[in-house]
């Protein structure tokens, strides 16, 4: 598998628990949250079996604007979106795109990509 441009770093807590943690933090920054997702439920509920999967959707609409009003492609890779599953060894982990990815992708100036820098948030909310 391919994983080029994601970040994934593991988490000491339950898949509820780094959502809960990270949802949490976010929102004390202000930051909007667009969708929550149990992806493992909305799976079990359709007859599926799925190990712990959650999914949140977040931005900052001033942040994004700047990044779309460079390229409306990056549009594609926003909002900004965190998933954490626990995998089959019972391990939580957490992924998110690399910041340099995007930029690269969508050819981003240096001045508007530091909002799409996840790892400093995520390290806090996993401490």
């Amino acid at each position: 598998m391919d994983n080029k441009g994601i970040i994934t770093i593991e988490s000491p807590y339950t898949v509820k628990e780094t959502i809960d943690r990270l949802q949490a933090f976010l929102q004390q920054k202000a930051v909007t949250i667009y969708a929550r997702i149990d992806q493992q439920a909305e799976a079990n509920n359709r007859g599926y079996t799925l190990l712990p999967l959650g999914y949140l959707l977040f931005g900052n609409p001033k942040a994004g604007g700047a990044i779309m009003a460079a390229n409306a492609l990056a549009a594609l890779d926003l909002p900004l979106k965190v998933i954490a599953w626990q995998d089959e060894q019972q391990k939580v982990w957490v992924a998110y795109n690399d910041p340099s990815y995007i930029q690269e992708r969508y050819a981003l100036p240096d001045n508007v990509v530091v909002p799409l820098n996840l790892t400093p948030i995520i390290t806090q909310v996993l401490q």
